[in-house]
């Protein structure tokens, strides 16, 4: 089947081309895509050549073309043989796929909507899972205070699951106004800007000396060093943003080793791929209880979503993810209009 399918044919270059769709082996179902969510980060990063890999080298040269797009809804259209439990018709997310109008996946990368959540919803469900498997790695406790270093998509997100974990206060933290008030509109109980000079003073004043825990999302030294610097003693920082360049420096002796602070690695791929335990879930997992959490009005994804594009305005978006300042939080394409052949 033919389909379209977008690509970074080169560095800030997105283009919708045709693209092939294969139909199911047994063990495999076929999606029709009704939407699918950028990852602002990481689809950034690919897009103007950073590395894509945590084992790549920092100066390797970036190959092209390149294809994201790994959280997306849609109906399922055919299925193979062995699989039993879904059927034509079915509303499912699509996990580590494409941005692609129909996609053919592992039975093992769908979920199932349950009633009452949409596609729209539902196309941005595995990315909320990252920051959601950093909270699990802190082992935050309810009452526990919290920060986020980093207001996108991500940063966003961790507001919102440590609302709903019982973390107090929630303080969001980027330089950006606007994403910091989208952070009190979303859950946190303050939103500060890490260019003030009373950063670290107002932080470990509004938490009573310190913060538990920190979701750390910017992906920069200093974000990371800004944050140890606003941390308890014993407490616990999540390094959920990809701080793809090395070219920096942490006084570890002072800020982490004396204080007792915990640098976990919270890289969604560092979790089990079978079995959950406490405080390691799988992606299924973990996509099961956001998408329960949405249906029970727990997370608010409706207003995450602040743009639906057109796939045919990729290089447009794509553009303005490259060099927009607040690029919006939640956008996504709608494939529904998009033909087959």
């Amino acid at each position: 089947m033919k389909t379209k399918q977008i690509v970074f044919t080169e560095p800030c270059v997105a283009k919708l081309l045709d693209a092939e769709c294969l139909p199911p082996k047994e063990d495999e179902v076929t999606v029709s895509l009704e939407y699918s969510a950028i990852s602002s980060g990481t689809e950034k990063a690919n897009l103007i050549g950073l590395r894509n890999g945590t084992n790549i080298a920092e100066d390797e040269k970036a190959v092209f073309p390149r294809t994201v797009g790994y959280s997306a809804a849609g109906i399922v259209s055919e299925m193979g043989s062995a699989v039993t439990d879904i059927q034509i018709g079915d509303k499912v997310v699509v996990y580590w796929g494409h941005h692609k109008k129909n996609i053919t996946v592992n039975r093992n990368h769908v979920i199932k909507i349950p009633d009452g959540v949409s596609t729209k919803e539902a196309s941005m469900a595995l990315i909320s899972t990252f920051p959601l498997a950093a909270i699990r790695k802190t082992r935050l406790e309810i009452g526990e205070s919290a920060m986020v270093m980093g207001l996108g998509i991500l940063g966003i997100f961790a507001v919102q699951e440590l609302k709903a974990a019982g973390a107090y206060p929630i303080i969001a933290v980027d330089p950006v106004e606007e994403r910091r008030d989208f952070a009190l509109k979303m859950g946190a109980d303050y939103a500060l800007d890490p260019t003030d000079d009373n950063f670290v003073k107002t932080v470990t004043t509004l938490s009573d000396g310190g913060v538990n825990v920190c979701i750390e999302v910017t992906g920069l030294g200093i974000g990371l060093i800004q944050a140890l610097d606003c941390m308890k003693e014993m407490g616990r920082v999540a390094l959920l943003g990809c701080t793809r360049s090395s070219h920096f420096e942490i006084d570890y002796y002072g800020k982490v080793h004396g204080r007792g602070i915990s640098l976990i690695g919270a890289h969604t791929l560092a979790r089990p791929k079978i079995e959950s335990a406490p405080g390691l879930w799988t992606d299924a997992d973990d996509l099961k209880a956001v998408l329960n959490l949405i249906k029970g009005k727990r997370l608010n994804f409706k207003d995450m979503i602040c743009e639906i594009h057109s796939p045919r305005e990729a290089n447009e978006v794509y553009n303005r993810l490259a060099t927009e300042k607040n690029f919006p939080i939640g956008v996504l394409f709608d494939w529904r209009g998009e033909g087959t052949e």
